[in-house]
Protein backbone atom coordinates (compact mmCIF):
# COMPACT_ATOMS: atom_id res chain seq x y z
CA UNK A 1 0.00 0.00 0.00
CA UNK A 2 1.28 3.71 -0.59
CA UNK A 3 0.47 7.00 1.33
CA UNK A 4 -0.54 9.66 -1.43
CA UNK A 5 -0.21 13.19 -0.21
CA UNK A 6 -1.35 15.79 -2.79
CA UNK A 7 -1.21 19.32 -1.90
CA UNK A 8 -3.60 21.09 -4.66
CA UNK A 9 -5.09 24.51 -5.34
CA UNK A 10 -8.64 24.50 -2.76
CA UNK A 11 -10.38 25.63 -6.30
CA UNK A 12 -9.83 22.38 -7.87
CA UNK A 13 -10.72 20.18 -4.86
CA UNK A 14 -13.88 19.49 -6.60
CA UNK A 15 -12.54 18.39 -9.83
CA UNK A 16 -9.85 15.90 -8.12
CA UNK A 17 -12.64 14.18 -5.77
CA UNK A 18 -14.72 13.85 -8.74
CA UNK A 19 -11.63 12.29 -10.86
CA UNK A 20 -10.64 9.94 -7.99
CA UNK A 21 -13.94 9.02 -7.96
CA UNK A 22 -14.12 7.64 -11.28
CA UNK A 23 -10.78 4.90 -10.99
CA UNK A 24 -12.98 4.04 -7.95
CA UNK A 25 -11.32 5.97 -4.92
CA UNK A 26 -13.50 7.18 -2.45
CA UNK A 27 -11.75 7.45 0.58
CA UNK A 28 -9.45 10.01 1.61
CA UNK A 29 -9.19 12.87 4.26
CA UNK A 30 -8.97 16.76 3.44
CA UNK A 31 -6.64 18.98 5.40
CA UNK A 32 -6.68 22.99 4.90
CA UNK A 33 -3.12 23.59 4.99
CA UNK A 34 -0.98 26.94 3.99
CA UNK A 35 1.78 26.88 2.38
CA UNK A 36 4.59 28.33 -0.89
CA UNK A 37 6.28 26.68 -3.37
CA UNK A 38 9.35 27.83 -6.11
CA UNK A 39 7.27 30.78 -6.46
CA UNK A 40 7.77 32.08 -2.79
CA UNK A 41 4.18 33.60 -3.11
CA UNK A 42 2.39 36.27 -4.91
CA UNK A 43 2.37 39.72 -5.40
CA UNK A 44 -0.80 41.62 -6.17
CA UNK A 45 0.21 45.29 -6.41
CA UNK A 46 2.33 46.36 -3.70
CA UNK A 47 0.81 43.33 -1.28
CA UNK A 48 2.68 40.34 -0.86
CA UNK A 49 1.16 36.77 0.19
CA UNK A 50 3.96 34.91 1.56
CA UNK A 51 1.87 31.49 2.10
CA UNK A 52 -1.39 30.47 0.38
CA UNK A 53 -4.01 28.39 1.19
CA UNK A 54 -3.74 25.20 -0.55
CA UNK A 55 -5.54 22.10 0.00
CA UNK A 56 -3.97 18.39 1.24
CA UNK A 57 -5.97 15.69 0.21
CA UNK A 58 -4.34 12.13 1.90
CA UNK A 59 -5.42 8.72 0.49
CA UNK A 60 -3.92 5.20 1.43
CA UNK A 61 -4.28 3.09 -1.97
CA UNK A 62 -3.32 -0.15 -2.98
CA UNK A 63 -0.11 -0.47 -5.18
CA UNK A 64 -2.13 -1.45 -8.22
CA UNK A 65 -4.38 1.53 -7.92
CA UNK A 66 -0.84 4.09 -7.57
CA UNK A 67 -0.59 5.63 -11.30
CA UNK A 68 -4.29 5.62 -11.25
CA UNK A 69 -4.79 7.80 -8.59
CA UNK A 70 -2.13 9.55 -9.70
CA UNK A 71 -3.44 10.31 -13.22
CA UNK A 72 -6.96 11.10 -11.55
CA UNK A 73 -5.47 13.96 -8.88
CA UNK A 74 -3.40 15.57 -11.97
CA UNK A 75 -6.15 16.09 -14.34
CA UNK A 76 -8.33 17.54 -12.20
CA UNK A 77 -5.96 19.66 -10.23
CA UNK A 78 -4.29 21.11 -13.40
CA UNK A 79 -4.80 24.53 -14.38
CA UNK A 80 -1.06 25.12 -16.30
CA UNK A 81 -0.37 27.16 -13.77
CA UNK A 82 2.57 27.97 -11.49
CA UNK A 83 0.89 26.98 -7.85
CA UNK A 84 -1.03 23.74 -9.44
CA UNK A 85 0.30 21.54 -6.04
CA UNK A 86 2.52 18.21 -5.70
CA UNK A 87 1.73 14.31 -5.54
CA UNK A 88 3.92 12.87 -2.91
CA UNK A 89 4.03 8.95 -2.40
CA UNK A 90 5.25 7.23 0.66
CA UNK A 91 4.86 3.42 1.81
CA UNK A 92 2.85 2.34 3.74
CA UNK A 93 4.36 -0.37 6.30
CA UNK A 94 0.96 -1.01 8.87
CA UNK A 95 -2.39 0.05 9.11
CA UNK A 96 -4.96 -0.97 11.53
CA UNK A 97 -8.92 -0.55 12.07
CA UNK A 98 -9.18 1.68 15.81
CA UNK A 99 -13.20 -0.34 16.24
CA UNK A 100 -11.75 -3.31 15.28
CA UNK A 101 -7.88 -3.60 16.01
CA UNK A 102 -7.15 -5.93 12.74
CA UNK A 103 -4.07 -5.01 10.52
CA UNK A 104 -5.34 -3.75 6.81
CA UNK A 105 -2.34 -5.15 5.39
Amino acid sequence: MKLLRAIIRPEREEAVIQQLEVVGLSSFTKIDVLGRGRQKGIQLGSITYDELAKTQLLLVVDEAKVEAAIQAITQGARTGNFGDGKIFVSPVEQAFTIRTGKSEI
